[in-house]
């Protein structure tokens, strides 16, 4: 059971506290991994990431889902899916080798790419030194393919940013595959939520999230990334990435959906983050991690390796009273 693996969540040994500004400290624990939280008002939420093998295209996820939670699963818990996950198994997904990149896709990346970001954008928006070492040597050919989609896909201002962009992703996918932003996550965590609940018995809610940021000044929530949920503000691309970093504004990853639960937006943009700090990153961060990892070139990480690296698509999140028990 849940208390049995975790403990009842009042066990002194998980020390993971949420600041106000929203970035955990703590995290210790003596022997296993600690169970993320956060306290919102007297609303207690616990974190449990749950490890599956690597989501193929085709795959049953929704049945995977209800295999690995079921034992543990409660009413009212909420069940927080990565968005790339879900993509690669409906298939939302595309090969960028097949594609054939114009001027403005080999300008990009060939020149703003290694010269803007490598030497200027990425020290003004506080990139690590890998990672601008990294946009130096940025790929021209694989790159050039990737703006071209992104051009098409999402417009010029998204191609202009170094990574993720408009929800376009390459990290924990094969070869030259990269996962889509999904078109209408309200609707797919619905459908999900509906289909779970019948499969369970139980009646759960559902998130989607997605770990490109969420910046945060005040009450005002906004997001370089499309369709994000109502209440954060999705526009200017390249701009809009720049004015978080630069400014060094308050960053959370980015709730698409959520269902069955209702809360305000600044708990779902803290619920968003308790998930992404619970998850392990699978077989890489970027597609320079993969590729480290796997060592081998950016686009020859094949199923089979993403396949032997364990995942962490669903976290289980549960609420509960600060005056009583789990």
């Amino acid at each position: 059971s849940w208390e049995e693996r975790y403990g009842n969540g009042n066990n002194p040994r998980w020390v993971a506290t949420l600041r106000h500004c929203g970035h955990f400290e703590g995290l210790r624990e003596a022997g296993e991994s600690p169970m993320p939280r956060l306290r919102v008002g007297d609303v207690e939420y616990l974190a449990l990431p749950i490890a599956t093998e690597y989501w193929m295209p085709g795959d049953d996820f929704t049945e995977t889902i209800s295999h690995k939670i079921r034992d543990v699963v409660r009413d009212d818990d909420l069940i927080a899916l990565s968005e790339k996950a879900i993509s690669v198994a409906t298939g939302n997904i595309v090969d960028e080798s097949e594609i054939k990149p114009g001027w403005l896709a080999n300008l990009i990346g060939e020149l703003w790419m290694p010269l803007l970001w490598g030497y200027l954008l990425g020290r003004i928006c506080h990139l690590r030194p890998k990672t601008i070492q990294r946009l130096r040597k940025y790929p021209r050919v694989e790159g050039s393919r990737h703006k071209e989609l992104v051009l098409r896909r999402a417009g010029l201002l998204q191609s202009l940013r170094h990574g993720s962009e408009g929800g376009i992703d390459g990290s924990n996918v094969a070869f030259s595959y990269v996962s889509l932003p999904l078109p209408e996550p309200q609707r797919t965590a619905e459908h999900i939520r509906k289909r779970l609940s019948t499969m369970l018995s139980r009646t759960v809610a559902v998130s989607i999230i997605d770990t490109d940021m969420t910046y945060s000044l005040g009450s005002i929530h906004f997001t370089p990334r499309p369709n994000p949920i109502q209440g954060i503000h999705s526009f200017g691309g390249v701009f809009a990435y720049i004015i978080g970093r630069m400014l060094k504004l308050r960053p959370r990853a980015t709730p698409l959906a959520i269902v069955g639960w209702k809360v305000s937006i600044e708990e779902a943009l803290n619920i968003a983050e308790l998930v992404h700090h619970s998850r392990k990153e699978g077989a890489g961060k970027t597609v320079w991690d993969m590729a480290e990892r796997f060592n081998t070139d950016l686009t020859s990480v094949s199923w089979d390796m993403l396949k032997s690296v364990e995942h962490f698509p669903i976290v289980l999140v549960r609420k509960r009273s600060s005056a009583r028990r789990l």
